[in-house]
């Protein structure tokens, strides 16, 4: 996240310096209300301005404005994290949780022990369970119902955020993974400590965005900017389906719709040929393995006019396309009492 050089597997975006515009804007955004300057995360997604700012306005929507403890959004972060097998994620979370000042619990979840408070358990639990479409079933929220806009919000955005990372980033939060050491870790997270906790006011990203029709954002979000934001990245996400043929984009779809949730098996076996179908590979790896993919899967795709903005566009839809499958399968379950 802070580191520069190293961190890029497949694309080379523009040096943040170097950006104008929205991206620009963006960045500008991310360093004031997140509290990192030009995080990997993000950079990443340069190559495609119009997933870059949809990106992060749902996860500042969310996880830093939206409604909910920073502490318990961290957690469900967290879980969709592990869920989602994203070494770079789970540590980045761990040290926001120190950010917050919840040391101890930080400590805890990265040791892979349970958190003691009952409820930070069941959020943590909650977080994991998400990667399952309809594994919520219609069993409670472990937080209370006016804050769902902001838990679910903020486990859509990490189950995007999370397959991007896998796929594009190397899995080394700090050079020389320095964040496994406990001292690192906490340094770090007491640097970002008045950011983390400052309030921020929700909708300044919606300025970064073009806005789809209010009648586009999910019911779930309850009319917040949420909802927005979730929307434009939908929408962003999926124009990736045209980087495939007709018979692909039927393929992966099918794919999705039986899609329980589970890793694939190690053999890979039912993934598309890379030699006879690299695009549709790429895309289900995307959204089912992305620390699954592979140079030999790039090079596969990757033709002259394939550009960094292709090949970041055809991950995105992959990724969006698992994100689509949990929000579709979602249930809404009743509110804790």
């Amino acid at each position: 996240m802070l580191g520069m050089s190293t961190s890029f597997r497949y694309t080379r975006p523009l040096p943040p310096k170097s950006a104008t515009g929205p991206v620009a804007e963006v960045y500008e955004q991310l360093s004031r209300d997140f509290g990192i300057d030009e995080p990997v995360t993000f950079v990443v997604l340069s190559s495609a301005p119009e997933l870059l700012a949809p990106a992060w306005a749902l996860m500042r929507e969310s996880l830093i404005a939206g409604p909910g403890s920073r502490t318990g959004k961290e957690l469900a972060a967290l879980g969709v994290s592990l869920a989602n097998r994203c070494p770079f994620c789970v540590d980045a979370h761990t040290m926001l949780l120190h950010a917050t000042g919840d040391h101890a619990l930080a400590e805890r979840v990265a040791r892979g022990e349970r958190p003691v408070n009952e409820e930070h358990a069941r959020v943590l639990e909650w977080g994991r369970h998400t990667r399952v479409p309809g594994g919520l079933g219609a069993a409670p929220y472990p937080f209370p119902r006016e804050h769902a806009p902001g838990y679910l919000g903020t486990a859509f955005a990490f189950h995007f955020i999370n397959r991007i990372v896998s796929a594009l980033l190397t899995e080394s939060l700090l050079p020389g993974n320095v964040q496994r050491f406990r001292a690192v870790r906490s340094l770090a997270g007491r640097t970002l400590a008045r950011t983390v906790r400052r309030p921020a006011r929700p909708g300044a990203s919606l300025a970064l965005l073009d806005l789809p029709d209010p009648g586009e954002a999910p019911a779930w979000a309850d009319g917040t900017p949420v909802g927005l934001a979730y929307a434009a990245l939908l929408r962003a996400a999926m124009a990736g389906a045209g980087l495939l043929g007709t018979d692909d984009q039927d393929l992966v779809e099918e794919v999705l719709l039986d899609w329980d949730g589970s890793h694939p098996p190690l053999d890979l076996r039912g993934f598309p040929d890379r030699r006879e179908r690299p695009g549709a590979r790429l895309v289900l790896l995307a959204a089912l393995a992305p620390y699954r993919i592979s140079d030999e899967d790039v090079a596969a795709w990757r033709r002259p006019e394939h550009t960094d903005h292709c090949l970041v566009q055809l991950v995105a839809y992959g990724a969006f396309l698992a994100v689509d499958r949990i929000e579709s399968a979602l249930h809404r379950p009743i509110a804790r009492t």
